[in-house]
């Protein structure tokens, strides 16, 4: 299994390397080794509440989570050129918090430390304690709930990144959310190469040119070490 799995990061790293336009795609998998629960997994957030089991309390309050090495590694690939654009299904902040650039991350469900403005759709700190936008419009909650529309110039944005890539990375999602979850599939009609990381089997598993089931942090941590002697760096 050792083996496999190095041939597997290996290859993951190669292809990091020569794509020209790599786009990742994040959902709650990455965050769980932060403390975070996960929605799908076998003692997720919604597997729960369909056994009518009442949610798991977190440890310690969002705002104290931290990023891990999954997000981290993300930051130094958005540092080496090798991130054009990152879309998350997470309301966490820890992409943010790890240092990923705002111009580069579409957050499909919003962000639980944001507000966003109902008119321009601008996005400001809740910390900052503001009712009303600079445009003049209403500054909500950003999160998106059940039965709410995503922020539409943030899924055309993912949309149209997605049709760009050459290379498509799926970190920690069980794609079953849509519309987020079409994304892979418009990544494959445009020749994309997809690639998985998460635990549990997802719907695109036997479309994936790359599988694993290995934890997001470990994969993303041993990819970037390959990746790094690719380009002639070491630490």
């Amino acid at each position: 299994m050792a083996k496999d799995f190095n041939t597997r990061i290996k290859t993951l790293a190669r292809w990091i390397y020569e794509a020209r336009y790599p786009v990742f795609f994040t959902g709650a998998g990455i965050s769980t080794e932060s403390g975070m629960y996960d929605y799908r997994g076998p003692d997720g957030v919604w597997t729960r509440q369909e056994k009518g089991l009442p949610p798991k309390q977190l440890k310690k309050p969002l705002s104290q989570m931290q990023p891990n090495q999954g997000h981290y590694a993300l930051v130094e690939l958005q540092n080496l050129g090798k991130l054009r654009f990152l879309i998350s299904q997470n309301v966490d902040n820890l992409h943010l918090k790890s240092g990923i650039k705002q111009d580069i991350l579409a957050e499909l469900h919003g962000n639980a430390f944001k507000l966003r403005c109902q008119s321009c759709g601008r996005k400001v700190d809740k910390s900052m304690n503001l009712t009303k936008c600079m445009c003049g419009g209403r500054l909500l909650d950003s999160v998106v709930n059940f039965g709410q529309s995503l922020p539409r110039g943030e899924l055309e944005q993912s949309f149209k990144h997605t049709r760009n890539s050459d290379l498509f990375v799926v970190l920690g999602s069980s794609l079953t959310v849509t519309p987020a979850a079409d994304m892979p599939n418009e990544a494959l009609r445009n020749a994309s190469t997809l690639v998985i990381v998460n635990n549990d089997p997802t719907p695109f598993d036997s479309r994936a040119q790359l599988r694993f089931t290995e934890k997001v942090g470990e994969v993303m941590k041993e990819t970037l070490k390959q990746l790094k002697g690719f380009m002639g760096l070491y630490d």
